[in-house]
C-alpha cells in the first residue's frame, strides 16, 4: 500500500481526511474510529458493572448494624429492627425455588420518632450500603385519585427515576414515605365531605404496600389516556414509613393509665419513663392516632426513635463519618484555613441545642451562626487558623437572633 493510498481499515477514510492514522499489522485505524471504539468499550463495561451490582451482596444483620453505627449515633433498638427487616427482605428475594411452595411475604416498616432523630438518615444509609435505589417521598402532598395533588403512584415514578429508569432495579428498591402521620384520619365522625388527603390516601396506599402491578407514568404527573405507562410490580419493593406522630403520647399515656394522682398512681408496678413514652408504642396507639387498621396491618414492623439527649447530641457533633464538625473543618480546609473546636465550645453548642429543643438539625443552625462571620472574612485573608472556644461561640450567638429562641415546653 503506497503512502498516498493509505486509508482507515474501519471507515475507509483517506489519510488526508483524518487527523491521525495509526498503523497496525496489515491494517490502519483513524482517530475518529478510536474515539467511537472507546465509547463502545465504556458503555459495555458500564453494563457489565450493572449486571454485577444486580447480584445483591447482602450482609448479615450484625454487619448491617455495624455499618449504621458509623453514620447514625445511638438508636440501637431501631438499628437492630431495621437490620433484621432489611436482611430478611433481601434474603427473601434471593431465595431459591423449592418444592415446599412456601412463599415468604415481605415485612414493611413504620418508624415513629420526633423530628431530627434520624429516621430519614437511617433509610438513606441502608440504601447506600445495599446499593439499591431509594426514593424519599412526602406523604403530605398526596391526595386521592382525581383531586388536586399528587397520586400515590408518583412515589413509584420517583423510584424509577432513582433507578435510572431500570425497571428491574426499581422493583428491588426501597421507598421511604416521610410524614406518614400527616395523612391520619382527621376524626372518627362521619362527614359529608371526603377526607381526600387523609384517609383517602391511606386507602390508595393499601394495594401498593401489599404488592400489586401498578401503571406508573414514567415522567410523573397526572394520568391521561394517551400517556405511556410502565408496569411496576411492588411485591419486592420495601416500604419504610416514618413520622413524628406529634401528640401520640396522649394515647399512650391513656392506654397505660398514667394517673397523676389517686389510687392507680400509688399502685406498685414497673417504673414508666414519662420522658420517652414512644418506647411503649403499640399498633393500637397508631389506630387511635388516625391510621386505619388495614394500613397498620401492611406495616407490621413497628419501631421507635429515642429522643436525643445531651450525650447523643455531643456524639453526633464529632463521631459519625459525616459529622457536622468534620464538615466545617473540610469546608475551611478548602480555603487553606485550619479550623479547630475546643471542648468547652462543643459542650456549649450541645447545651444550647438542648435548651432550644432544636434536635440534631439544630446543631447545624448553631454552627452556622457561630461560623458565619469567619466564613465571610477569613477566605482571602492572611489568617491560616481559627480556634473556636466557648467565649467566641457565646459572642457570636449573642449577636444573632437565635438568643431570642425559647423552648416551648
Amino acid at each position: 500500500m503506497t503512502k498516498e493510498a493509505l486509508e482507515c481499515s474501519f471507515c475507509g477514510k483517506q489519510k488526508s481526511d483524518t487527523n491521525l492514522l495509526i498503523a497496525g499489522l496489515g491494517a490502519h485505524i483513524c482517530d475518529l474510529c478510536i474515539e467511537q471504539a472507546h465509547g463502545i468499550v465504556l458503555e459495555e463495561s458500564k453494563h457489565k458493572n450493572q449486571d454485577a451490582n444486580s447480584d445483591l451482596m447482602l450482609k448479615k444483620p450484625r454487619e448491617i448494624k455495624a455499618f449504621l453505627d458509623a453514620y447514625v449515633i445511638g438508636q440501637d433498638q431501631t438499628k437492630k429492627v431495621m437490620a433484621v427487616a432489611v436482611y430478611n427482605h433481601y434474603k427473601r428475594l434471593q431465595q431459591p425455588t423449592s418444592k415446599d411452595a412456601i412463599e415468604i411475604q415481605k415485612s414493611n416498616i413504620i418508624m415513629v420518632g420526633e423530628t431530627g432523630t434520624g429516621k430519614t438518615l437511617m433509610a438513606k444509609t441502608i440504601a447506600k450500603m445495599l446499593n439499591v435505589p431509594l426514593a424519599i417521598v412526602d406523604a403530605t402532598v398526596m391526595t386521592e385519585a382525581g383531586y388536586v395533588g399528587e397520586d400515590v403512584e408518583s412515589m413509584l415514578t420517583r423510584l424509577l427515576q432513582a433507578a435510572d429508569y431500570d425497571q428491574e432495579k426499581a422493583e428491588r428498591g426501597i421507598v421511604f414515605i416521610d410524614e406518614i402521620d400527616k395523612i391520619a384520619r382527621k376524626s372518627d365522625n362521619p362527614s359529608i365531605t371526603r377526607d381526600v388527603s387523609g384517609e383517602g390516601v391511606q386507602q390508595a396506599l393499601l394495594k401498593l404496600l401489599e404488592g400489586t402491578v401498578v401503571n406508573v407514568p414514567p415522567k410523573g404527573g397526572r394520568k391521561h389516556p394517551d400517556q405511556k405507562f410502565v408496569e411496576i410490580n411492588t411485591e419486592n419493593i420495601l416500604f419504610i414509613a416514618g413520622g413524628a406522630f406529634d401528640g401520640i403520647e396522649r394515647h399512650i399515656s391513656k392506654r397505660m393509665n398514667m394517673a397523676a394522682i389517686g389510687y392507680k398512681s400509688a399502685q406498685e408496678g414497673p417504673a414508666i419513663d414519662s420522658k420517652n413514652l414512644l418506647q411503649y408504642i403499640t399498633p393500637k396507639d397508631l389506630k387511635d392516632f388516625g391510621l386505619i387498621p388495614e394500613i397498620i396491618g401492611r406495616l407490621p414492623v413497628l419501631t421507635h426513635m429515642n429522643p436525643l439527649d445531651t450525650a447523643t447530641l455531643r456524639a453526633i457533633l464529632t463521631e459519625p463519618k459525616n459529622a457536622i464538625v468534620k464538615q466545617y473543618i473540610k469546608l475551611f480546609e478548602m480555603d487553606r484555613i485550619e479550623l479547630s473546636f475546643e471542648e468547652d465550645a462543643l459542650d456549649f453548642i450541645v447545651q444550647k441545642a438542648v435548651e432550644y429543643k432544636l434536635g440534631a438539625r439544630g446543631l447545624r443552625s448553631l454552627c452556622e451562626e457561630i461560623l458565619t462571620d469567619a466564613m465571610f472574612s477569613l477566605p482571602g485573608s492572611e489568617q491560616t487558623s481559627l480556634s473556636v472556644d466557648k467565649t467566641y461561640a457565646e459572642a457570636q450567638l449573642g449577636r444573632s437572633g437565635l438568643k431570642q429562641l425559647k423552648a416551648v415546653s
